[in-house]
């Protein structure tokens, strides 16, 4: 697969520009407002319309969508919110969840058969009692305003110091499969090259946590079944193509070196062996990096250059935007304060466009909705969730 960058930039303007993951006076950049009246927006295709549906959010994460119209919102501290026709309500009854850096509750996700089953799915930072915390991953139902039945399915492996890469995004494949990242931790970046290490990796799980059969390392004694591709350093965004049944992730590199991935079963994204990013501190080659491209170790599709720090991904297929940007990705990012459209064509990308370009500052999560509109909800200490529709 042919590596693609974007056109470099100067060495004092990138450093301005780049961002990890994290909510500090220096990343949060700018400051989202608050306004109810629509705005009109420019696009190279269409004029597009702005709307605010819910704020007062603190740092929300993730937005999912139930099948009766109402939103379900996280927001990273810990709490989990509804959006009945812009009526919010916490939800009680979450697990216990240590909210410190990136670390807090992350991803929502509803089971494709929720109208059957009812059960929703969260991702959250569980903390060992010693200091310690872990990626981990539970399912309830919802009843009259609390969780109910709540499961406990997934811990990864290892637990470890508090505060980065944790991953934590979910999508679901058309066979109801639950993918699932997990960062490298951060402090250790090799573990993303141990398979018997969660740490690094996109995981396959049956709804109810455990492994399929058909996972690409089960029965190899020197890896874990529940791994699908490692080499990751910190997948955060995350979707399945319906039409193709592709995979496709976004993933923070250190300082350059976002990724574009189209992950396959059993393959080793390169982390940190292989990376087109540098040490933070140093600015020079990161320390566990060995080169930018090796045999048997996969090249990302696309290099995001300037770093656009990516949270959230969407796919258009069969929405209000499918006739000019069919099977285009929505890429968001932090730092960045914008969503890239990638358009694909043949596995290469063949051009981009800013969206939103610092209109409601870091972008955390961009999702298509049941009414085929476009949801993005913004990071920040006082956040809202906003639906994008043309004009």
């Amino acid at each position: 697969m042919r590596l693609q960058t974007a056109v470099l930039i100067p060495a004092f303007l990138l450093f301005f520009m780049l961002s990890c993951d994290v909510n500090s006076p220096d990343s949060e950049s700018s400051a989202a407002t608050t306004q109810n009246t629509p705005r009109t927006l420019s696009s190279e295709y269409a004029s597009l319309q702005l709307t605010e549906i819910a704020g007062g959010f603190e740092h929300p994460w993730s937005i999912d969508f139930l099948p009766d119209g109402r939103m379900l919102v996280t927001e990273r501290p810990g709490q989990l919110k509804i959006i009945d026709n812009g009526s919010v309500t916490e939800i009680s009854g979450l697990p216990e969840i240590t909210a410190r850096g990136q670390g807090g509750l992350m991803e929502v996700s509803v089971h494709p058969e929720y109208a059957s089953n009812g059960w929703i799915y969260l991702t959250y930072s569980k903390p060992d009692g010693s200091g310690l915390t872990a990626t981990a991953l539970a399912r309830a139902r919802i009843e009259d305003d609390r969780l109910a039945d709540l499961e406990e399915l997934f811990v990864q492996n290892k637990y470890s110091d508090p505060g980065r890469h944790y991953g934590s995004k979910l999508a679901w494949t058309p066979d109801g499969k639950l993918l699932m990242s997990i960062g490298d931790r951060g402090s250790d970046p090799p573990r993303a090259q141990d398979l018997m290490d969660h740490a690094g990796t996109l995981l396959r799980l049956n709804d109810d946590g455990t492994a399929p059969s058909d996972n690409p390392f089960v029965g190899n004694p020197d890896a874990l079944d529940e791994i699908f591709s490692y080499g990751h350093r910190n997948i955060q965004g995350l979707v399945v193509d319906p039409v193709t049944e592709e995979i496709w992730a976004t993933e923070h590199g250190p300082r350059g070196g976002d990724e574009l991935n189209l992950v396959q079963a059993g393959k080793n994204y390169g982390w940190p062996v292989v990376s087109l990013g540098l040490d933070y501190r140093t600015q020079e080659e990161f320390p566990h990096t060995e080169a930018r491209s090796r045999e048997g170790m996969e090249d990302p599709v696309y290099e995001f250059l300037p770093t656009l720090a990516p949270s959230g991904l969407a796919l258009i297929r069969g929405s209000h935007f499918s006739n000019r940007w069919d099977g285009n990705l929505l890429a968001g990012g932090l730092r960045a304060e914008r969503i890239r459209r990638v358009v694909l064509y043949d596995y290469e990308v063949m051009h981009e466009e800013e969206l939103l370009l610092r209109e409601i500052g870091r972008i955390r999560d961009v999702r298509v909705g049941p009414d085929d509109a476009i949801y993005i909800l913004n990071d920040h200490s006082n956040g809202s969730v906003y639906r994008l529709t043309p004009n």
